[in-house]
Formats: structure tokens, sequence, C-alpha cells
């Protein structure tokens, strides 16, 4: 094979050194993809250095909407000598490698496709290696049709800022590229067949971490106070990008501990607050965990894992801390913890973390990854117009009592300065009126009092989300009304959480089995009161995990009496494949056959 046909969803690997800007290619490619009128999908997998090592992105154009990431590899342009050994496994007899014609002189060409191109050359020209990043984006837009302006375009938006002799030198290296682009093409190494939509240069393309802070701000957050840690740092960048715009403070704090306690100092004045961290940043914060749950002053958290323990592998992906935001923090206390799985359910979860905290006084977790926060894909738009700002703040009068003893647990939360009363909080367990007490009968009815917040809180959790390929749907309203019930008797039920979605959604997609059907929880805890009804409908269940315990089935377990048949858990930084849950299900399905004597 010396050719590459592109056809309808093409995998697009450019693999080199940290610093060599894989990463500038990336924000260009996926913006120009898009324009083009491509649906896109990009990931990225880079380690802890700023030089050195290999770093990678995918990204996928496709003439169908694609939002997964794949182990296949149609075109890598590799910048590096190393980038072959690095992706081996996931290089096949169908890839082509597009590679500086300096690189990769060892390489046996009976084994690899190999097709040289002068980048290096082309960009010592220009005025330096520099440019061979953006000359490589270049040839690579050529390839899948997309117009120059429109790449250009993409150039003017990263680079501009930068002055106008580097745009300057940014443009010229595009060009470059796309005529390097359009000599692959002439010489029949490469065509192409996706199909081009021109609406969809008028999509939506963010990344997850984008869709997360839409949805605080549609919240109503006021107030983020974070110490930077990766993968929440973009968060804390986005918020405070966009702090001036929707009257929002932003504070780097000192640390992780400052951190917290400032977000906590801010609800309590009434501010809407939260605060980003990651794992081992996040143990330092499980004090005052515990004193947002005796304060009884909401925060809402978010939690970008990493594989740990301790700062474990930095800039990979896990889903490691759900235990640890279960039980992470002193003494016992209501909590609400969601995890999105898509770019809708992060602006949802991202909202009504803050309506859900301030209803009901607690701090509230919204847990994401490596993988989620740095995924790129474009959608139509994201619907904000039923999310409302819920109010629970009350004015306070003379004899007012910030811890009310109620039926439902949920004590009339007052702030300084609205209304006539004094709003007393105190870390010690305390009376009715916030005052300390050592009083044990009055410590019982605090305890109970909190506690029973968890009847009501039940009552709002998200329901999981049934996909069957079956429906060629996500279960319709009428279903939704129910309460998420199937007809007949499942096969198997594959679960998930977080973002584990789109992989199993697109791997069901490929089985197009009526009798497997897809489970995913964008809420962790408190479960809906359905779970095990919806658990216990299916011969075999499997649960896909991002950890080394099993942790959200464990908790199912515990929380349902239900043990999950099957774990299939993956911790070695990377997540899920579509080929590799496909290749999971068949195997299941096979044996649980064999069982039956089918």
């Amino acid at each position: 094979m010396s050719s590459l046909e592109l056809k309808e969803d093409v995998s697009i690997v450019l693999c080199g050194e940290a610093g060599q800007g894989i990463q500038t290619v990336e924000s260009i490619m996926v913006k120009a993809i898009k324009l083009g009128g491509y649906h896109v999908f990009s990931t990225k997998e880079y380690m802890s250095r700023v030089r050195g090592g290999q770093n990678s992105t995918q990204i996928r154009a496709s003439s169908q909407r694609v939002r997964s990431y794949v182990d296949r590899i149609d075109l890598l342009v590799a910048l590096s000598e190393e980038a072959i050994l690095h992706l081996e496994n996931r290089i096949s007899s169908e890839t082509v490698i597009i590679c500086d014609d300096t690189l990769l002189k060892e390489v046996d060409t009976d084994k690899y496709h190999v097709i040289r191109v002068p980048f290096l050359e082309k960009a010592r020209e220009l005025g330096g290696a520099i440019y061979s990043n953006v000359i490589a984006a270049g040839a690579i837009s050529c390839i899948l049709g997309i117009e120059k302006s429109a790449f250009d375009e993409c150039i003017n938006a990263m680079f501009a800022r930068k002055g106008e002799k580097i745009l300057k030198g940014d443009l010229e290296a595009g060009s470059e590229g796309y005529l390097l682009g359009k000599e692959l093409l002439n010489s029949e190494k490469i065509s192409i067949n996706i199909t081009q939509d021109p609406e969809l240069k008028n999509e939506l393309l963010i990344n997850g971490t984008e869709a997360v802070g839409l949805g605080c701000i549609s919240g109503g957050c006021r107030f983020m106070s974070s110490y930077p840690m990766t993968p929440s740092s973009p968060l804390q960048v986005f918020i405070a990008d966009k702090a001036r715009d929707f009257e929002m403070v932003f504070e780097q704090a000192e640390d992780e501990i400052a951190a917290i306690n400032m977000g906590l100092g801010a609800a309590y004045a009434g501010a809407r607050s939260m605060v980003a961290t990651s794992g081992s940043g996040f143990a330092l914060m499980t004090e005052a965990v515990g004193l947002s749950g005796m304060l009884e002053t909401p925060i809402v958290i978010y939690l970008a894992q990493r594989p740990g323990p301790a700062v474990g592998l930095p800039t990979r992906t896990a889903q490691e801390d759900l235990d640890m935001a279960l039980y992470g923090s002193p003494g016992e206390f209501p909590r609400i913890i969601y995890a999105p799985g898509k770019f809708e359910d992060a602006l949802e979860v991202g909202h009504y973390a803050f309506n859900m905290a301030d209803k009901y006084q607690i701090p509230v977790f919204i847990l994401t990854d490596q993988y989620f926060a740095d995924i790129y894909y474009n959608l139509p738009q994201l619907e904000v117009d039923d999310l409302k700002v819920e109010d629970y703040l009350v004015k306070t009068h003379p004899d007012y009592l910030r811890y009310l003893l109620t039926p439902q647990g949920i004590s009339p939360r007052g702030i300084p300065g609205l209304g006539t009363g004094l709003a007393i909080v105190d870390s010690d367990e305390h009376d009715e009126e916030g005052h300390i007490t050592e009083d044990l009968d009055m410590r019982t009815f605090m305890v109970e009092k909190r506690m029973k917040k968890m009847d009501k809180i039940v009552e709002d959790a998200f329901k999981p989300e049934l996909f069957s390929p079956a429906t060629s749907n996500v279960q319709n309203e009428k279903e939704k009304e129910k309460g998420i019930k199937t007809e007949m008797k499942l096969k198997m039920l594959v679960i998930g959480w977080g973002s584990t979605y789109w992989p199993i959604y697109e791997a069901l997609e490929k089985l197009k089995r009526d009798d497997v059907a897809f489970l995913h929880f964008k809420q962790l805890y408190p479960l809906h009161p359905e779970t095990r009804e919806i658990l216990e409908n299916a011969e075999k269940t499997i649960i896909l995990e991002n950890n080394a315990k099993g942790q959200f089935a464990n908790l199912i377990k515990l929380e349902t009496g239900f043990e999950i048949d099957k774990k299939v858990l993956k911790f070695n930084g990377m997540p899920f494949s579509v080929e590799e849950v496909t290749r999971i299900l068949l195997e299941e399905l096979k044996e649980l056959e064999e069982d039956e004597g089918v």
C-alpha cells in the first residue's frame, strides 16, 4: 500500500517531543476542521515535563458526529524520531506516516508506510524550526479540503496577539503547508472522501472544561478561589478569564487550604462559591469540607481526577477519587457527587451543583478527569433557557435562629446584612442560634437535623441515562416520566460513569444489539431510588471504570445491595478506547452465550 484513502471518519495523530508545539497544532486543527465543515473530536496525552518525552494528540475528522477516543491511527504526523516507538501498539498496516525527510531514516519501510515531507527545510527558510508545526497543520488542512481562508482565520485567532511579525511568519508557514499538501494530493499518495457540511461552521466547539465552566456561570457562581493543579487549572483560567463579564471574583490562593476556606467565607457572606483542584490538592481540603458540613454553608468543589496516590501521573487520566469525595472529611453529613459524561451533562450538573448546594446547605462535588477536561468536540448548542438560578436565602429578623430545627432538616439560611437578625455560625457543635454547645441532647438533635436532608436530596437525584441501539436514542420522555424501565429483560447491561460515556456509547452503536444496553450515571451519590430495579433487569451486568478497585461498583453494592457481575478496570492513565470497549463487550457476550449453550 502506498496511498491513504481518507473515508468518512479519519483518525489523525500528531506526535512529537514536549516543546514542539503539538498542542498548538491541535488548537489550530480542531478549529480549522470545524470551519471546514467536518465533525471533529480531539484528545491529548502528554507527559509532565516541559521538554523531552513524547506527547501526542488525536484528532478525528468525520462526516458523522464523533466524540470518543479510538486506538486506530489512519494518518500519523511524526515530528520526532521516537514517535513510532511511542505509538507502535496503535500503528497498523493501514496507517500512513508523514514525517520530515530528515527523520525516521532507520525505519522499516516494509513494515511502515512512510511519506517524507520537507517540514524542517521549509520552516528554516521561513526563519526557524519553530514553524514546522504550523506547516504540518497547513498540510493536513489542505489534505482534508479545508479552505485556506478558514485555516488563516484560525492562525489569526491564535497568533494575532503575539504581534505582526510572528503572525506574518505563521501565515506564511500555513501557506507552505498548503503547498506541500497539494503535492501529496496531486501525487495520489493521499485522497479524501469525507462529506462536508457547511452548517457545521456555526456549531459550538468547546472542551469539557469549558462545558463545566459554562454550567457554573449559568448556576450563578460569583466567587472562585483555587490553587493551580492539573487538570483543574484550565477551569480556573476559564473562570478568571470570564470573571469581569459575569461579575465574578477569582482569587488564586497560596494553597488549597486557604482556597477552600476563602470559598466558605465568601459563601457565608452570600456569594455562590466554588473551588477547583485535583486529588492530592483535595486531600488538603478535607478538613474544610467538614467545616462546610458543620457550618451548613454551601460550596461547590470541582475535583478533576488524575492517577494517584500522591502526585501520581500528573497529566494522565483516572477515576480514582470517588471514595475520597465520598468519605473525605471528619464526621457525618450529606453531600452530593456529580460526574458529567457529555458536555450537556457538564452544563447541567455545573448549574445544578450551585442550586443544590444552596438548597441543602452542603458541599457538592463535580468529578471530572483529565480526559474529559481536555477533549474537544462540536455540538449544535447548549440549552440554557430552562436552567434557572434558585434563590434560597432568607431575610433575617431579630429572633432569627440560623440552625432552627425543622422537620426536613433544612434551616432557613440568612447571611450578614440581609435583614435584622444575626447569622451566627461556628465550627464546633452548636445550638439553634449558632452558639457553641456541649449539650448532648442538642448534639443528637443537630446530627439528626443535618442527616434528615438526605431524604429530600434523594428526591432531587438525577436518573441514570439508559441507551439502547433498539431505540437509537436515549430513553424518551414517557420513559423518563415512569422512571427508566425497559420492557424486555436485557442480556447484558453495561454501566459507566463520568467520562466513559462516549466510548461505551459508540461501542454499543457498533454492536447494534437490541439486548445490550448502556446505563450511565452522572450522579454518583446519592443514587437514584430506582437504581437497583434497573440493574436487576439484565442477565449480566458489567461496569467499566478507570480505577483499580471498582469504586462505583462498590458504592452501588453498599447503597443498594446489588453486586455487579463483572468489573473491567483500567488504571494505566489512559481512557478506554471504542475498540477496547467493543472487544470487551464481544468477549463477555460470547462467554454469556456459551454458558447458555447458544
